[in-house]
């Protein structure tokens, strides 16, 4: 137990390499990932446990003290993300697993090393490990969805690869800046080195953190830094695009991790100063998604722009800073991962069952297996809309609830509007799909039914979401225990400062 902060990094990078000792063989790769998988969803269930107590878990890697070495931090809300990340990879390896992971090298190697570095940035503790964690995750995502791609997918992966490329620049000039101007990259030090900083320097770290702040946007695809992430993830594959919906929470994430820990309440001069600016752009961002789905020629691209809706809901409800508001914004973005992602494999799948026609929304064809596909949509369709019961609804409902004086004519009519439009382009998208469906031609074979790896996969994903309505209330419950740890940074503070590293006998 005193290992656990470590295991979800250690044990996908320790899978992954065993991975590539055991070639290109799908039976050894696929035994190996799901003895990983099964690792992993346990590791994330206990550390959700410890969390759930209250207490902040700290891991010095290398027993050097926190200020000096890396630091693993867990509370409640990087358990709450590594825990999403691991019921959200479960069905995307299944899906994968009904055949397409043998058409792309090493894809399995890779989805660990993905996994190894989604868990270390929400666990990290240290600026500067972060950046190596976003690196791990984006290196291995580079191979996903370039592998095994042509024409157009691979158009989108460069565009994709070289954005991050320039965002990871921008990412180390603005750690070099904040270095030199607090002496550490540790977050909880950092904190107390802003809190107390000379005035002359108050610009500069404020600067700095304006371009660190560019660059957790640039992940989260905010307003005016959204164009990449349309084109990537409507031509990733299925599985890799339904992972991917986790990737733009990891901007979100380093936002609201960052600056409430060492931007928060107790920054002094720089308390706070980045949300209002946040609060507008994920406004923005949030009407411009909704028209972009509404817009969109293809299922899968509307889907795309769906991710980019909820990322900008989740800056929207983080903006606000208040107790509720950030707990409702946490329980969004569990359920919005997994519907987004349940929508990517619907997408694949009718695909798949149009022929010719593939996802277009501009073409009515024949669709194999509609009602079972339809049933699926609407499901999936009622929650991204935020249509009760759905757990869509109770996190918009709590984060509407939470909305303080001064900005509920801003937000009630943001959020309402968007989710009409959001209700608008599924209705469009189910219509044209499923009830516009043409019959096959006479003497046509309708197509094979999606294989069912794949229907498991898809109906996990939304089963989550049943789930998560049910438990509404428990659920609620930690998060409402996670904005509040979130808001008083001073508590993390001490808790990652006072840890010392263990004392060992003297050698003899």
């Amino acid at each position: 137990m005193a290992h656990l902060p470590v295991l979800p990094v250690l044990l996908p990078l320790v899978a992954g390499a065993l991975m590539l000792l055991v070639g290109r063989r799908a039976g050894p790769q696929r035994t190996l990932a799901w003895v990983a998988m099964a690792a992993l969803l346990a590791v994330a269930a206990l550390l959700a446990r410890e969390a759930g107590r209250g207490e902040i878990l700290v891991y010095l890697l290398g027993d050097w003290p926190a200020r000096l070495g890396i630091a693993l931090t867990v509370d409640r809300t990087s358990a709450l993300m590594v825990l999403t990340t691991a019921l959200l990879a479960a069905p995307c390896l299944l899906y994968a697993c009904s055949g397409w992971d043998r058409r792309a090298p090493h894809f399995h190697a890779l989805f660990q090393l993905q996994l190894a570095g989604l868990n270390g940035a929400f666990l990290t503790g240290d600026l500067f490990n972060l950046f190596v964690f976003f690196e791990v995750l984006l290196i291995a995502s580079y191979g996903l969805m370039l592998s095994g791609g042509r024409g157009p997918r691979m158009r989108a992966g460069l565009h994709y690869v070289a954005f991050n490329i320039t965002a990871s620049t921008l990412f180390l000039i603005a750690l070099g800046l904040l270095y030199g101007l607090t002496g550490t990259l540790n977050m909880a030090e950092m904190s107390l080195r802003v809190a107390a900083a000379d005035p002359a320097d108050v610009a500069l770290i404020q600067a700095a953190s304006g371009i660190l702040l560019v660059v957790f946007c640039a992940k989260a695809a905010l307003l005016p830094l959204y164009l990449w992430l349309p084109e990537t993830y409507s031509h990733a594959p299925a599985a890799v695009a339904a992972l991917f919906t986790v990737m733009t929470k990891v901007g979100v994430y380093a936002v609201l991790r960052v600056y409430t820990l060492v931007f928060g309440s107790e920054a002094g001069a720089l308390a706070g100063w980045a949300w209002d600016w946040l609060l507008a752009a994920g406004i923005a961002t949030l009407l411009l998604a909704s028209l972009g789905a509404l817009a969109s020629p293809t299922l899968r691209a509307q889907v795309a722009w769906l991710v980019i809706a909820s990322a900008a809901t989740l800056f929207v409800a983080f903006s606000l800073q208040t107790p509720g508001a950030v707990a409702a914004g946490l329980y969004y973005l569990v359920q919005s991962t997994f519907v987004t992602a349940a929508l990517f494999l619907i997408a694949d799948m009718v695909r798949r069952q149009r022929g010719k026609a593939g996802d277009r929304l501009d073409i009515a064809a024949p669709l194999g297996h509609k009602t079972a596909l339809g049933l699926l949509f609407l499901v999936a369709g009622v929650a991204v809309a935020g249509l009760p019961p759905l757990p869509g609804f109770v996190g918009k409902f709590a984060l509407l609830a939470a909305v303080p004086e001064g900005r509920v004519a801003l937000v009630w009519t943001t959020v309402l509007v968007t989710s009409l439009l959001a209700l608008v382009a599924m209705a469009r998208s189910g219509s044209q799909l499923v009830w516009r469906a043409e019959t096959f031609a006479e003497g046509a074979a309708a197509p094979r039914p999606p294989r069912a790896a794949q229907r498991i996969a898809t109906g996990v994903l939304l089963g989550y979401l049943v789930v998560l309505m049910l438990a509404s209330a428990p659920v609620l419950r930690y998060a409402d225990g996670a904005a509040a740890q979130l808001l008083a940074p001073a508590d993390a503070v001490q808790a990652i400062r006072g840890t010392v590293p263990v004392k060992r006998a003297p050698s003899p």
